[in-house]
Parts: C-alpha cells; sequence; structure tokens
C-alpha cells in the first residue's frame, strides 16, 4: 500500500505516483478503525495538495533515552534526573502539524528552541497486555517525527523529573510527511536517519542504535492499551542542540528550515518562523515558565 495521506481539509489518500487516489474515509485514524476504505475513484495530483500531518491519533505515547547515544549527551548538560529508556508520556495532539508548516517561535516562553528527529510507529488496532512477539502484529506503518522542545524550559521541568510542556506547545510536533505501510519496511530497525538545519547535519545516524526495539515498546506500553490510529514516537537520536558545548548557536531561530529524513520514509521539511510573522503582532510579554 506504500504511503498513505492526509491532505487539503483532511481528505485520506493513497500516494500513486504523482497523484493521491482519494480514499473512502472521512479522517486517517477511521480509515485505520475501519481496518482500510475503498478508493472513491477521484484522484488529485500531488503537487500543490497541502500535506497535514497524515493522522492525529487518539493518543500519541511518546518515549524519552531510548537511543543510547542520546542518554550518554544527555549527561553532558547535569539534568537533574537521567535520561533512560522507558520513559513515557503523551503529546498534545493538538500541537500537530504537516509538511511544510510552520513551527512558530513563542519568543515570549523560550530563549533555546530544539529540535529532536524520531522514527514513529502508526498503531493498525485496539489491543492491550501483549508480549513483543504479538506486537508486529499491531503496527500500521511508520512516520517521521520531529519533537521540538522547549529546553529552558525542559530543564525547569527535570527539576521535578517530569516534563511534558516544554514539548506540547502549539506547533511543536511536526509529523509526516505520509505514513509508509510495513510491506515498504520489513526492518525498521535498519534505517539511515538525519536532521538538517539550513542544510547543516546535526543529527545522523540509524534506527538500529536503539536500546530497545520497537515490538518491546508496543508490548511494554500496551498495558495503556492502544486505538486504532494511536502513535508510538520511538526516541530521538544524538546531536541535539542543547546537549552541544555550543548549544547557544545551534539553537533555532526564525528563518531556519529543517528537515528530517529517514530512509525508506522521505523528508518531513517545516520552517520556523517568529511570532510576529505568524500573528502580526509582537509576542506577548516575556514569562518565565
Amino acid at each position: 500500500m506504500a504511503r498513505l495521506v492526509t491532505f487539503d481539509e483532511g481528505r485520506v489518500g493513497r500516494i500513486e505516483g504523482d497523484e493521491i487516489a482519494v480514499l473512502d474515509a472521512p479522517t486517517m485514524r477511521e480509515y485505520f478503525e475501519r481496518a482500510g476504505a475503498g478508493e472513491t475513484g477521484e484522484h488529485v495530483p500531488l503537487e500543490g495538495a497541502r500535506l497535514r500531518p497524515p493522522i492525529v491519533p487518539k493518543k500519541f505515547f511518546h518515549t524519552a533515552g531510548n537511543f543510547r547515544e542520546h542518554e550518554e549527551e544527555s549527561k553532558q548538560v547535569g539534568w537533574a534526573h537521567k535520561i533512560a529508556p522507558w520513559i513515557v508520556f503523551f503529546q498534545n495532539t493538538d500541537a500537530l502539524i504537516g509538511q511544510n508548516d510552520a513551527v512558530i517561535y513563542p519568543e515570549h516562553l523560550t530563549d533555546e528552541l530544539d529540535y529532536e528527529l524520531e522514527l514513529a510507529v502508526v498503531i493498525g488496532k485496539a489491543g492491550k497486555w501483549f508480549g513483543p512477539e504479538e506486537a508486529m502484529d499491531y503496527v500500521a506503518g511508520y512516520v517521521i517525527f520531529n519533537d521540538i522542545t522547549a529546553r529552558d524550559i525542559q530543564r525547569r521541568e527535570m527539576e521535578s523529573g517530569v516534563f511534558s510542556f516544554c514539548k506540547a506547545i502549539d506547533t511543536f510536533c511536526p509529523l509526516g510527511p505520509w505514513i509508509v505501510t510495513p510491506d515498504e519496511i520489513p526492518d525498521p530497525h535498519n534505517l539511515a536517519m538525519e536532521l538538517r538545519v539550513n542544510g547543516e547535519p546535526r543529527q545522523v545516524s540509524h534506527s538500529s542504535r536503539m536500546s530497545v526495539t520497537i515490538p518491546e515498546i508496543l508490548s511494554h506500553y500496551s498495558a495503556l492499551g492502544y486505538s486504532a490510529g494511536d502513535v508510538v514516537s520511538t526516541g530521538t537520536v544524538s546531536g541535539v542542540a542543547g546537549f552541544s558545548p555550543d548549544a547557544a548557536s545551534l539553537y533555532l531561530k526564525p528563518g531556519d528550515v529543517m528537515e528530517c529524513e529517514i530512509e525508506k520514509i522521505g523528508v518531513l521539511r517545516n520552517p520556523v518562523v517568529s511570532w510576529e510573522e505568524e500573528h502580526g503582532e509582537p509576542a506577548p510579554p516575556r514569562v518565565r515558565w
């Protein structure tokens, strides 16, 4: 089936060459809830279509600290609590944006806007309490996720060992550009990963470097119960700005363009814009969250 998209005003389709074959489902989540849908017979050009977040899940499970290299680099900044595998929290799905949508820099909240390239898994059917040996039966596809993070807010949140607000601000959840079905990716642990800012590689890694595998992650979280269309991230790789000795020069700023690339999926592209450029007025007064 290859690539599934949500486009324009929320229509659902499958990419066929340079066209989108429109599917008979009102949303991508309902497409999975129904275990698929037929084509309407309508085809629209891919070029010119606005690609939305491919799915708006009922639950978006975050995994933190899963890549050993990212766990190691996090030790350079002296968090109050360590980042290690099995940290899980939920994303604010209202923060989702799609291909070429802008990340809006909230200058009144943060001075340290960072990027995090991640491979995410789309759950294809409801389920709970299953083991790793069953987990891949629940996978409907894979998608690129950029876990935008306000590091100064995260640093304060980490004093309590919990972080969520720093990653859940409006537009901080780029997802896309489409969902690639498992028949196109027989081994999700064998994918090259790279994030670029203005064409410069910042994060270069490989999905084989996870501390725990996708079946283990999905099984572990299954105690919380999955719905069809839920999304599970697998953690970011090394190379984030905030854990670099030269962090200040690497943080995102208005005018930057991020490109997240994962082998066999594609490239998720998002520019960064100022609050004033997006809203037509200066940012609200600065607050210390």
